[in-house]
């Protein structure tokens, strides 16, 4: 069975994209408001929790940020010792990622925000899992915007293989991932002189 991992934050498409899998015989992995949405539609969905054998911690900052769900990303299908490592530890292949980030941008954007909130929106388990996606684009799907759930889908229908769209996805989605980090050290440089201010008090030496 294929299996897929979905957790969005821009949830637009993604029921119909989880039906549309489940469908063709994929099992869903989610997390948090991903794994809500999916079973209010009636959607069957595993928790990443299940996978990895361990719950979310810090209100959901660390979730993802485990071998379980890095080794079934990472791994190569046509590399013997890869596949033989997932089994030695229980793991499974993940074959499709659906994953877009926590909104660092647009929060940032309204303008008078405190560092502590910026920094709440800084995502780092999305952007890991997108890039060991993108890695193994050859193997695995890897999709950051819901423009293109359809279009994956048709590829599943044609067979699934689709190398030159694979690596056009992929590529958006490096794309995507550079633009979001290179926002954090640009959110930094816009701060004024004093924005030592903006730290909560709890924080302050």
């Amino acid at each position: 069975m294929k299996r897929a991992l979905l957790s969005v934050s821009d949830k637009s498409g993604i029921v119909d994209f989880g039906r549309a899998l489940v469908e063709r015989g994929w099992e869903l992995l989610s997390t948090g408001g991903t794994a809500r949405a999916l079973r209010d539609a009636g959607i069957e969905v595993r928790d990443v929790a299940d996978v990895t054998g361990h719950p979310e911690m810090m209100e959901g900052r660390v979730k993802t940020l485990h071998p379980a769900i890095h080794a079934g990303i990472l791994a190569r299908r046509d590399h013997a010792a890869d596949m033989a490592a997932l089994e030695e530890q229980g793991y499974g292949p993940i074959d499709l990622v659906a994953v877009n980030l926590y909104p660092f941008r647009e929060t940032v954007a309204h303008g008078d925000v405190t560092l502590d909130r910026a920094m709440g929106k800084v995502d780092i388990g999305g952007p890991t899992m997108i890039r060991s996606a993108a890695k193994n684009h050859e193997h695995v799907w890897v999709l950051v915007d819901p423009a293109d759930y359809p279009g994956v889908v048709r590829a599943l229908d044609a067979g699934g293989e689709q190398p030159s769209l694979r690596r056009a996805i992929a590529a958006k989605v490096s794309q995507h991932a550079s633009a979001y980090d290179a926002a954090t050290p640009a959110h930094f440089a816009g701060l004024p002189a004093g924005a030592r201010d903006l730290l909560p008090t709890t924080s302050r030496s």
